[in-house]
């Protein structure tokens, strides 16, 4: 199954439903991940500052963790990677379901040597439904009907604050991850309908 982009700008935006929390000071983790640590699977994702120079390369600023309903936005780029964290990122019992892991990974360990632990790439899952485009647009657009805005996907993760447009896409790309990976990990016994 695949999909054209014009197709794809044709089609409603999403919107992230929930509620979305900023965790810009380290006081504010543990609360974070006690939260969250009742949660499995989630959905994650990085953002960095984009480099237009060549040679320059930022570390990640922003790390997304999402359920259902709540999206917590850890902003590095403030509070460096907390130890804390490791209760997620390395928890063997806790799924983390993201989009092209690797860069996500590499990215992490410029700022600290965790080894993640039970995270799900749904460009590797999403083949055993024949899905043959593996961009997080795209795949979200297959399944549901709607369009992810890519607007702020370069705009400035290290800035000051976060606007309410970066807050909204950072949360609705962890979110899309989980619920893409739900409703097909749902329907995987099941006839799927796309």
């Amino acid at each position: 199954m695949k999909i054209e982009k014009s197709q794809i700008a044709e089609l409603p935006l999403e919107t992230f439903p929930g509620k979305i929390v900023v965790v810009d000071n380290v006081a504010g983790v543990q609360a974070a991940v006690d939260y969250l640590s009742h949660f499995s699977p989630i959905g994650f994702d990085t953002e960095t500052k984009p480099a237009f120079q060549r040679g320059v390369i930022h570390k990640v600023a922003l790390l997304q963790l999402s359920t259902e309903d709540k999206c917590f936005l850890f902003r590095l780029n403030k509070i460096g990677y907390p130890d804390a964290l490791d209760a997620i990122i390395c928890n063997a019992d806790i799924q983390k379901i993201g989009l092209s892991l690797r860069d996500d990974f590499a990215a992490i360990r410029k700022r600290v040597a965790t080894a993640p632990d039970n995270f799900l790439d749904l460009q590797s899952f999403v083949k055993q439904f024949d899905i043959e485009d593996l961009s997080l647009q795209k795949i979200y657009a297959l399944i549901f009907g709607k369009k992810l805005s890519k607007n702020q996907r370069l705009s400035n993760w290290g800035a000051p604050y976060l606007t309410p447009a970066q807050q909204s896409y950072a949360a609705l790309d962890a979110w899309a991850c989980l619920r893409i990976y739900n409703y097909l990990n749902a329907t995987k016994n099941h006839s799927i309908n796309l």
